[in-house]
């Protein structure tokens, strides 16, 4: 019998979109799925790219507004890569119109923009997930099912850092991801956010924080088109400068509500020869696990009950039979990558959707990391600790 068809139109075609438009093109070939996703239309104010991608990735359709795409009876699923300050409109539009919606993270540029998306998927009725994506890591997967059974015992210490280095390079231009109008924050929201949801997701959530902030570089040039970040050009000619007004590097400590838990946290966009080192610690009485998205496909895990004489971090092989996910891939063994996580959050969507509780992170969950990003913001600000 032919599976129910899920329409699903995305707004937003670069860096996110190429991620989300391979992960809906492979997610009904790999996993066995309640109902067959179709990729109807891809949306992007900029007509040209939209084409270009509807091709390379097999969308059926282009627009470039996304009101009216929103509006299509047609439509199930409204999934959102834009930059962070059109993801409230879009949301609470698609809410209105009862789609299910996917937005990346973070929700929005603040707290209140946030709490007034949730509301509307909640007045709507729509089920709805954030793009939180290194929560499909089969080795956080495991991990988790690790702290569910207690294996670590009473936790301790959660150490957390997400570390990158593309705009270290002062002549790296202005890009949207430095204008607080468009983004919300710099380091904090766009990889902060990632290491304070596996915080909440792993340990607990984050119920008080101090912090500190910097701007390394306050001003950069401006650059030939808004187009992305990556790569992105400088204009030729007379250079133009524009201030920037995010965050480069965040630091905070944290405690964990509900528990005698310490947190760290270190966001940078400053660490030359750190691409993507996105770091998760966490140390209990009973052992401790540490995991690194660059190196996913495995993680450390030490046991104080081994014998004295053998006993240290041993490697786990997350790709390995038993994990996660990866039945549906390849041999033991033979690793994936970070494609794949946006494969098993769409899976996870899909067969959620016809259940009264999803196994991924909604706007709730979102807004409760934007909570504490807004927390950081504040703390870092007064000098002192700030409740979430």
């Amino acid at each position: 019998m032919a599976k129910k068809k899920l329409n699903v139109a995305m707004v937003g075609a670069s860096f996110m979109g190429n991620t989300h438009s391979n992960a809906w093109r492979q997610v009904g070939t790999f996993f066995d799925l309640p109902a067959q996703p179709v990729m109807k239309v891809l949306c992007d104010k900029i007509e040209g790219l939209a084409k270009d991608k509807a091709q390379k990735f097999g969308w059926q359709e282009v627009s470039t507004d996304w009101e009216s795409v929103v509006a299509r009876p047609d439509i199930d699923v409204i999934d959102i890569c834009t930059p962070n300050f059109l993801h409230a409109p879009i949301a609470i539009a698609a809410a209105k119109a009862g789609k299910a919606v996917v937005c990346e993270k973070p929700l929005a540029n603040t707290l209140k923009e946030a709490q007034g998306m949730l509301d509307a998927v909640k007045k709507g009725g729509v089920k709805n997930m954030c793009g939180f994506s290194y929560r499909f890591a089969p080795a956080i997967q495991s991990i988790k099912a690790m702290l569910e059974k207690k294996q670590l015992g009473e936790i301790f210490h959660l150490r957390a850092c997400y570390q990158q280095d593309w705009i270290v390079d002062p002549d790296f231009p202005m890009v949207w991801r430095l204008k607080k109008k468009h983004t919300g924050s710099g380091a904090l929201g766009d990889i902060g956010a990632h290491i304070t949801d596996l915080c909440h997701f792993l340990v607990g959530e984050v119920c008080e924080v101090a912090a500190a902030m910097e701007t390394f570089i306050k001003k950069r040039a401006v650059p030939a088109s808004d187009v992305g970040a990556w790569g992105t050009k400088a204009g030729k000619g007379k250079k133009v400068y524009d201030t920037v007004d995010v965050d480069d590097a965040v630091v905070y400590i944290a405690r964990i509500k509900g528990a005698n838990t310490l947190a760290t946290f270190e966001a940078s966009r400053f660490a030359p020869g750190r691409r993507n080192y996105n770091c998760i610690e966490i140390y209990g009485s009973k052992g401790s696990v540490i995991w690194n998205q660059e190196d996913m496909n495995q993680f450390q895990y030490f046991n104080r009950a081994d014998d004295a004489l053998t006993q240290g971090f041993r490697k786990v092989l997350a790709c390995d039979t038993g994990h996660p996910y990866v039945h549906a891939w390849w041999p033991p063994g033979h690793i994936i990558g970070y494609e794949h996580l946006f494969v098993h959050e769409m899976c996870e969507f899909v067969r959620g959707l016809s259940k009264k509780k999803g196994n991924y992170p909604t706007f709730e969950d979102a807004v409760k990391c934007q909570a504490v990003l807004e927390a950081v913001e504040k703390a870092a600000g007064t000098k002192r600790w700030e409740k979430v």
